[in-house]
């Protein structure tokens, strides 16, 4: 890479603005442990995904929340590669089905914000406290469409409730302990995926107009919610570390083996997100909105 280990930038490995270039690394993750071949139906739902997002899939409007957008699909799919990825490096290879349905799981774990076309008023964002039960009808649906067995829509609607922070795991059927392991990768994903993107900072004035639209409570302003986005990361810390069963650890044995970086690089990237919103831009209260490269 021309840098030594102790100088890589994060946002460097991979151009996440490209959805094809994630995808490309994704594949070449996956083949560090499974046939090419087995990939096909990974890349055929990652081009209905982007027709999906793109306002382009029968039936449904273009992406319309900004915070829940293709990047943060992306972003969430790209961690859970590198999971699997870590994982399968020091432990027992996860089952080829299982790891292709965990990143299907990823590709459609918040299809619940895209709007049916015949849905005319505001945007996705208004389904934000229900949209974990609309992801899960919407990959069945598809499963049914695209011939994918019974069982495969259960276990990959298993994944894609462990990214619902509301329900208590315990709750979830699993069919056995390796569909609960991937499970908890999707859960972890999706929090690594967000918190540690560049954009994070910038992207919660978005959440925080999502929220206002979907009726979440607790939060009077954008500077509220970035204020309470303090405690939410100790909460987060809590979650990755007890109730997702540490499944965050695999991402330092990928980076380790892949990059030859010993060095988590999600939870360095985290720490310097909320290390800079405590101290910038939470400390200049009146123009908090000058410290973040991105408002709109």
């Amino acid at each position: 890479m021309g840098k030594k280990p102790d100088q890589v930038q994060f946002s460097q490995l991979v151009d996440m603005f490209s959805p094809q270039a994630v995808l490309e690394e994704v594949k070449n993750i996956f083949i560090n442990s499974y046939p090419v071949a087995e990939f096909g139906d990974v890349r055929k739902v990652y081009a209905d995904f982007l027709l999906l997002y793109g306002g382009k899939y029968p039936g449904f409007h273009a992406c319309s929340t900004h915070y829940h957008d293709k990047m943060h699909v992306t972003d969430a799919f790209l961690a859970m590669a590198r999971l699997i990825d870590g994982h399968n490096i020091v432990h027992k290879k996860i089952p080829v089905r299982l790891a292709k349905l965990g990143l299907i799981a990823a590709i459609f774990h918040d299809t619940g914000f895209i709007k049916s076309v015949h849905d005319a008023s505001g945007t996705g964002a208004k389904y934000t406290l229900t949209h974990v039960d609309r992801s899960v009808h919407f990959l069945k649906a598809y499963f049914r469409k695209n011939g994918f067995p019974l069982k495969d829509a259960r276990s990959a609607v298993n994944m894609i409730l462990c990214t619902d922070m509301a329900l208590p795991v315990e709750k979830i059927r699993f069919s056995g302990p390796e569909e609960k392991k991937v499970g908890f990768m999707l859960g972890t994903s999706d929090l690594l995926g967000q918190m540690a993107s560049r954009c994070y900072l910038e992207r919660l004035l978005f959440l925080y107009r999502e929220f206002h639209e979907g009726q979440v409570k607790g939060y009077s302003s954008e500077l509220d919610l970035l204020h309470k986005t303090v405690d939410f990361a100790r909460f987060i810390d809590k979650r990755l570390a007890v109730t997702l069963g540490e499944a965050a650890g695999s991402a330092r044995v990928h980076f380790r083996k892949r990059y030859r970086i010993d060095r988590d690089l999600y939870r360095e990237a985290m720490e310097k997100q909320l290390a800079y919103l405590k101290d910038t831009v939470l400390g200049h209260p009146e123009k908090y909105r000058a410290y973040l490269r991105r408002s709109r």
